[in-house]
């Protein structure tokens, strides 16, 4: 086990399938372009053998599956078959939720039973304002389906001043209505936003402007977390809960135990961090010869995150996952 001077160490591991979105939201991307595959990803199969080895080399416990969009991938399904049966704690899907009708059957199938939604809005056109791409009642449909065959649904919005700040009550109630936990995402200082500071302050919304929006309608109280959660959690007595991942106002770096691998085949140790480290090669290679090498990457993985706060990064944070 690989662990710093904080304590901290690897236990949830994100991987993107790919780095192709169906998308182009305006915090993701600046330029309104749909985010495409590069030749050069992972097949399933190595990205399978990657989970396994990081299992072994850093004491990966969890996994989440992320993008760009992983419902958009043709790895997605034989991924899903490798990864099911390797006795992870828990494996998760983040997604738009733009196919999730579709695609169902298929999580289903493999044994998914959590998803973390990114839904900003419910305004029809303000939603394709902010995605520039997809349809609302896709998404919402989804979401439905995915509701009544018993799936764990969390939403993530990222409130955005003068985009979608008055969506965060309509947000609230629709998920507390349906059983859902919103998560309020603080604005990151990621892609064009960590050099572009006038654009990030004007559209910035901080946990306690949130929380003051939801205590005009909601009382609320503090409520349990995981030591290595990201999002401070509370609870609507009699309703259900939300959370504010406060990655600004808030910052959780001294706690995070998160691992990302990008679709190419690069580990990300912090978001904060220009460094990645490549073990696609790695993955080609039986176990006794990987390994070695892999902790070694590991090490300065785990050194690159931050000591307390996260100060922002130039990676498109979609092309390594949320």
């Amino acid at each position: 086990m690989i662990v710093d001077r904080q304590g901290r160490r690897f236990r949830n591991l994100r991987v993107s399938l790919t780095a192709a979105c169906n998308y182009a939201c305006t915090y993701c991307v600046p330029d309104g372009k749909r985010l495409v595959a590069t030749q050069d990803e992972l097949s399933a199969e190595a990205m399978v053998r990657g989970v396994v080895y990081l299992m072994e080399a850093a004491g990966i416990e969890r996994l989440r599956i992320t993008g760009g969009e992983p419902l958009v991938s043709p790895r997605l399904e034989p991924f899903l078959r490798g990864v099911r049966g390797l006795g992870l704690v828990d494996i998760s899907l983040t997604s738009n939720g733009q196919l999730l009708a579709r695609k169902l059957p298929i999580l289903l199938e493999a044994g998914i039973r959590r998803l973390n939604i990114s839904l900003d809005t419910l305004d029809a056109e303000r939603f394709r304002q902010i995605a520039r791409g997809g349809d609302l009642r896709s998404v919402l449909d989804g979401l439905e389906r995915a509701r009544a065959a018993g799936m764990k649904i969390k939403l993530n919005m990222v409130p955005l001043r003068g985009q979608n700040l008055d969506q965060v009550l309509p947000l609230l109630e629709y998920c507390l209505e349906r059983g859902f936990e919103l998560r309020f995402i603080e604005l990151m200082r990621m892609g064009h936003l960590a050099h572009d500071a006038n654009t990030f302050q004007q559209r910035f919304v901080g946990i306690q402007e949130l929380l003051d929006l939801v205590g005009e309608r909601y009382p609320y109280v503090q409520a349990d977390a995981p030591l290595d959660a990201t999002a401070l959690r509370y609870e609507i007595p009699g309703l259900g809960f939300f959370g504010v991942i406060a990655n600004e106002s808030v910052p959780f770096c001294r706690t995070c135990s998160r691992l990302r691998l990008s679709s190419t085949g690069w580990l990300h140790g912090c978001l904060s961090s220009s460094n990645r480290h490549y073990i696609g090669d790695l993955l080609d290679k039986p176990r006794h010869q990987a390994l070695p090498v892999l902790q070694r990457l590991l090490v300065k993985a785990l050194a690159d995150k931050q000591e307390v706060a996260f100060s922002g990064g130039a990676t498109i944070m979609k092309v390594i996952g949320g």
